[in-house]
């Protein structure tokens, strides 16, 4: 059995004797969530019922209640599950129903769906038909539209902006545009990609930087309160290479806007950035290519402090398809979650070693989605399914669904008009 899939009575017992001995109680919580992520497995007592009729393209948990799940699909419909309260309990079986799903959101394919990051009651949604909605989510309805020049293939809000409401947009064309919610206009436009924008992904340390990823190969940094992108990652500059020159002035955030010629050009990768995603501290961040005749379909880690590839090798990786991807990142001693064609990949993010791999899937892999609260992992793919994978249960775990379907039965009898 290979290390890492049992978590047992005897680590159970060992992190209880450390706290006894005075260690602090986080120290034995984060040992137990790194436990039960190294254990992830296709779950056996929880389903979701995915309403789409297309391929499932994007997920997101919600970042407030960690409770609603958004769905964005292939046939141009979105749709939104409750994960923590299931519609109905069989045989010590939870299914879960679409709270509601909008059969036509958009007329082509959606290809990324996110949560407005302080309410629940609002979502944004981008698709092939080249327009990103703004929705309310008690009534269904389109709020705002934007009208982009392409296809849409990546939407972004900031985790932590106190002083915006930006929605950060990837499309066919060159240009990223900054949409605003508050006023419904467009406020910024960013040029410096050479094609198309395939990834775009906010800061998770600051509400003023911004990171796309595009067909040109390159990921730029910028700071949307000044002109022009301030830095571009090069897969050629290291951690290494970098150690002899590492000063105070030396990281990203310090790099004046007029960008000499040679770091203009620099590419991240050999071909198109799909997807970017960066730790939950944002000092790091991973970017991925699909395979394509040319490119290098791999996974790197960047230092975003210091501006550098850290040179960690994710083996094996194998992500295709045609649109982006989506990776995901756990919290504690961070694990990566990536899509590769049909099954999903664990890796240790700082050392590169796969721990796993999730198979369960019948077609490409185009999602992932992380609770970090259960350590549940959820995916989508093109096979239209949406499947749970959740730490190997132990016997008190399975008797507790008992006491869940209790409750549900109780909430049905309690429910009123």
């Amino acid at each position: 059995m290979p290390p890492g899939r049992v978590y047992g009575v005897a680590p159970m017992w060992s992190g209880l004797r450390e706290r006894e001995l005075g260690a602090p109680p986080w120290r034995y919580a984060a040992s137990v969530r790194r436990m039960r992520s190294h254990a992830l497995e296709l779950c056996k007592t929880k389903d979701v019922i995915s309403s789409g009729r297309g391929a499932v393209n994007s997920l997101q948990i919600d970042p407030v209640e960690a409770r609603y799940m958004l769905a964005g699909n292939g046939n141009g419909s979105i749709s939104v599950y409750d994960i923590s309260q299931p519609t109905t309990v069989e045989h010590y079986s939870q299914k879960h129903e679409a709270l509601f799903s909008i059969d036509k959101a958009h007329r082509y394919s959606v290809s990324s769906v996110r949560w407005y990051p302080v309410d629940t009651g609002i979502f944004i949604s981008g698709s092939f038909d080249k327009h990103i909605n703004v929705w309310d989510a008690n009534t269904l309805e389109v709020l705002m539209q934007f009208k982009m020049p392409g296809k849409v293939f990546g939407v972004s809000m900031s985790p932590v902006s106190t002083t915006h409401m930006l929605i950060a947009t990837g499309t066919e064309d060159y240009r990223i545009r900054l949409c605003d919610i508050s006023s419904g206009a467009f406020t910024h436009t960013l040029s410096a990609h050479r094609d198309a924008v395939w990834a775009v992904k906010w800061s998770a340390s600051s509400e003023w930087i911004l990171i796309s990823g595009g067909c040109d190969g390159a990921i730029r940094l910028w700071d949307i309160r000044r002109a022009g992108c301030f830095y571009v990652l090069d897969q050629h500059r290291s951690s290494a290479s970098q150690e002899a020159k590492t000063s105070k002035d030396a990281t990203p955030g310090r790099v004046h806007p007029g960008l000499t010629s040679a770091l203009d050009r620099s590419t991240a990768h050999y071909g198109t950035v799909t997807s970017l995603q960066t730790s939950r501290d944002g000092h790091y961040l991973l970017s991925a290519e699909h395979n394509v005749p040319g490119s290098d379909s791999r996974v790197k880690l960047w230092d975003i402090e210091r501006g550098c590839n850290t040179l960690v090798n994710y083996e094996a990786t194998n992500i295709n398809g045609n649109l982006t991807c989506e990776l995901e990142v756990s919290g504690d001693k961070p694990l990566v979650f990536v899509p590769c064609l049909t099954s999903i990949q664990v890796y240790d993010m700082l050392s590169g070693r796969l721990l796993s791999t999730l198979k369960g899937h019948y077609e490409l892999v185009k999602c992932c989605a992380y609770h970090s609260q259960s350590q549940e992992l959820y995916s989508g793919s093109n096979d239209r399914r949406i499947l749970v994978w959740s730490p190997e249960q132990s016997v008190s775990e399975d008797e507790a669904l008992g006491t869940i379907a209790a409750q549900v039965q109780a909430d049905e009898d309690n429910w009123s008009d």
